[in-house]
């Protein structure tokens, strides 16, 4: 009987820690799905394999209506996070557009905007189990005493061109036309990567999930654990940045509509976009209609249906965006088919955010705000 009990504990010691269903593994692939770069990947599966509610943050500015990616893209990626185990931080950065002149610097519309975007979320099916919502006029006046001096150490110890290195988190340029550091910030914008690295401690953040763009600063974060020898770096995983919809378009501007879809677009509003969008037969690299179906059609519904006469080929179900490339190269896939398909899907996800910001006479009034208010860079 002592023999059985003890084979039976060796045995149960063997089975897979199991999160949400979920062995280490799989929750170590959901979670670096979401990075097109992790830094690091041995420090990311450690910290799944030895903490229990691993801290995640992204911070946003309120700054004007929301795009896809900001909505559709975070709320897979949160998702994924969530599912894995993890609690999920956002810093809703009021104080940060008013420093980089978002909505004239007007704190009250930016915290609508806030509002707003907190909204869009609900609507699109972010699972809000464990994700806090952390205001920052909020939680830096409550704890000035924890944030200052955090904020005053990491001036400190780097340098004026170090700084000016972050500036493309500000949608800023780090150089001016002559090649040097851009002297043309603000004080406000060079205290601000400051104040941003001191966010990811502020809020004990293990990940720092934000875009491609936000990466300097959270390699300003490591550096700074380095000088003051902290063992535990936050890991970054940033995730890719959709390309604007239009030619040359490097990324979407929420200052120019054409170059994005947004969260509360008319089926009318998609239909017009996708059908300007850049994507010329055969060609993949640089072609923003594909970029949608990798990162939002194909996470969201696991396939990308073309709907297309017999004579042009007839239906066709791609559940792999390999598949869909494929096609689009040889020109076996024209682009009068592909976009006809894209903005159904487009159209199917953003329905239910929609119908929230027209039947929710709360959600319809804050839209009517947002939409009265002045984008500013």
């Amino acid at each position: 009987m002592a023999e059985a009990t003890v084979a039976d504990g060796a045995a149960a010691a063997e089975e897979p820690k199991l999160v949400n269903g979920l062995t280490l593994d799989e929750r170590y692939d959901l979670v670096r799905s979401i990075g097109e770069e992790c830094i690091q990947e041995a420090e990311l599966r450690k910290l799944l394999d030895k903490k229990p509610l691993p801290v995640c943050y992204d911070g946003f500015e309120p700054s004007g209506r929301m795009h896809i990616a900001q909505g559709v893209m975070k709320a897979l990626n949160v998702n994924k996070l969530t599912k894995a185990g993890c609690v999920f931080k956002f810093w809703v950065a009021d104080w940060f557009a008013m420093l980089n002149n978002k909505m004239g610097g007007d704190l009250k519309k930016i915290r609508k905007v806030g509002e707003y975007m907190i909204e869009v979320w609900k609507a699109i099916g972010m699972d809000l189990e464990k994700v806090e919502f952390h205001w920052t006029s909020d939680e830096i006046n409550e704890r000035s005493d924890e944030y200052w001096p955090l904020v005053m150490d990491i001036a400190r110890v780097n340098n004026l061109k170090r700084i000016i290195r972050c500036s493309q988190i500000m949608g800023r340029s780090e150089a001016g036309e002559d090649g040097a550091p851009n002297l043309n910030l603000t004080a406000a914008q060079i205290f601000y990567p400051c104040m941003q690295c001191a966010d990811i401690f502020f809020l004990k953040a293990d990940i720092c999930q934000l875009g491609m763009d936000q990466r300097k600063v959270n390699m300003l974060a490591r550096e700074y654990c380095d000088v003051k020898k902290k063992k535990l770096k936050p890991i970054i995983l940033s995730h890719h940045m959709l390309s604007g919809l239009l030619q040359g378009q490097e990324k979407m501007s929420k200052s120019d509509p054409s170059s994005a879809i947004f969260m509360e677009d008319s089926e009318a509003d998609v239909k017009t976009k996708i059908k300007k969008a850049f994507c010329p037969p055969q060609q993949v690299e640089g072609n923003p209609c594909l970029e949608y179906i990798e990162y939002v059609v194909l996470p969201w519904f696991g396939h990308f249906q073309v709907h297309r006469k017999e004579d042009n080929g007839g239906d066709k179900k791609y559940e792999t965006y390999e598949a869909l490339v494929e096609d689009y190269s040889s020109g076996a896939l024209h682009p009068g088919d592909l976009k006809p398909a894209l903005t159904k899907h487009l159209n199917t996800i953003l329905q239910p955010v929609r119908d929230h910001f027209k039947n929710n006479s709360q959600a319809k009034q804050l839209l009517k705000q947002i939409k009265s208010y002045k984008v500013t860079k």
